[in-house]
């Protein structure tokens, strides 16, 4: 049998567990709540502490980090810095640090000797030869110089090369260097100092394939049509395959009109077709741009000569013809060139991929051996390096 008194014991045991459970769990809770609402501050305080604060200066509310560490700083060098490096204009010499690099070595050999003697003028042909300006512009300076030297008009190694620099300049300084200026407003639709009812001013672009004519001819008219000049460009170039894709892109992107014929059609038929559109539209001027590999030579001297002669008849007028020579090709250049001024009435040359070369003096020579005047430069690729040749400045730049 079981004792009484051990299940009063017992019952006593259990109900004292009844209740004393809960109390244990609520006064648990009680205590854990506490304990959780006496840490929660410590972990917000734990972000702000001087011990977990950085190392340098007091510690900063994270709302005003938030404001002061936005990208404003990111923004504002995206702003300034971008468009200044796109934006910068071409110099000579910013651009010509081939052609520089080439003759550098040579003018401080120069510089390095006491007196002028005879490997100083060993130094300066090398280096006026290597540079492409010709053996015959070459011997012209230096004998010039020689002779100079010995009168005593020239002493010293520096006096030289300033001697040399001024002779380069006034070299490639020639009166009719600058670009015709085309007409505009009511100049447009009136007579030309003839009288003879002309209207529209047309610049001929000659040059053999891949020395960047029609590119050179697209940069024109950008140029122009910023001037305010209304500009009409004609595809003239039916032989060479998106020869007027190419210009038609240009024209499109320099907001001017096109007119183009069909692939291997009649060049001089374009030509005439792109003068007669320009004075019923008032357009200022036409540039043609004309193609540089026919059949064979004849062929292209008698369809440049056709083209001329068409567009020279009015309205029309023939006022600038420009040949467009690659100088990295150098010497090989002026072959090419004497085709041309065999073939038309050149009145300029335009030398593109000069920042490309060391052969920059191949400007002298086609100043001596064509006669002709550099007109235009190309100093890299973007619309704004085509640009007006300045002796004074290209010369700088060389030495």
């Amino acid at each position: 049998m079981i004792d009484p008194g051990l299940i009063t014991s017992t019952s006593d045991v259990i109900i004292g567990l009844v209740v004393a459970v809960p109390v244990v769990i609520v006064g648990g809770g009680v205590a854990l709540g506490v304990r959780l609402r006496r840490r929660a501050p410590k972990r917000q305080r734990a972000t702000v502490t001087p011990e977990e604060a950085p190392p340098k200066g007091p510690p900063t509310p994270v709302g005003e980090v938030a404001e002061v560490a936005a990208p404003v700083e990111v923004a504002e060098v995206a702003e300034v810095a971008a468009p200044a490096e796109v934006a910068a204009p071409a110099t000579y010499r910013g651009r010509m640090g081939k052609a520089r690099g080439l003759l550098s070595g040579y003018l401080g050999s120069v510089r390095a000797r006491a007196k002028i003697d005879a490997s100083t003028w060993d130094d300066l042909e090398e280096a006026l030869i290597r540079a492409d300006v010709g053996v015959g512009a070459t011997d012209a300076l230096l004998d010039d110089l020689r002779s100079r030297v010995k009168a005593g008009e020239i002493s010293g190694a520096d006096g030289l090369i300033d001697a040399l620099r001024a002779d380069l300049v006034a070299t490639l300084s020639t009166a009719n260097a600058s670009l015709a200026v085309p007409r505009s407003g009511s100049e447009q639709s009136g007579d030309d100092d003839s009288g003879n009812g002309r209207s529209v001013d047309v610049w001929l672009f000659v040059g053999v394939n891949g020395v960047g004519k029609t590119t050179t001819v697209g940069k024109v008219a950008s140029r122009l049509s910023a001037q305010g000049t209304k500009v009409m460009l004609a595809a003239a170039d039916t032989f060479r395959a998106a020869a007027a894709e190419q210009l038609e892109a240009w024209a499109s992107r320099s907001h001017v009109d096109i007119v183009r014929g069909a692939e291997g059609g009649d060049p001089s038929s374009v030509v005439f077709d792109a003068v007669q559109r320009a004075e019923s539209k008032g357009h200022g001027v036409v540039l043609a741009d004309t193609a540089g590999r026919l059949h064979n030579k004849v062929n292209l001297v008698e369809e440049l000569k056709k083209i001329r002669r068409v567009a020279d008849r009015p309205p029309g007028q023939v006022v600038e013809v420009l040949l467009v020579l690659d100088a990295t090709t150098g010497q090989n250049g002026l072959a090419q060139a004497k085709v041309f001024t065999d073939a038309v009435d050149v009145s300029g040359v335009v030398l593109t991929k000069l920042d490309g070369t060391a052969k920059g003096g191949i400007v002298v020579a086609i100043q001596r051996e064509l006669g002709l005047p550099v007109k235009l430069v190309g100093l890299g690729e973007g619309v704004g390096d085509l640009v007006d040749f300045d002796a004074a400045a290209f010369v700088d730049a060389l030495f």
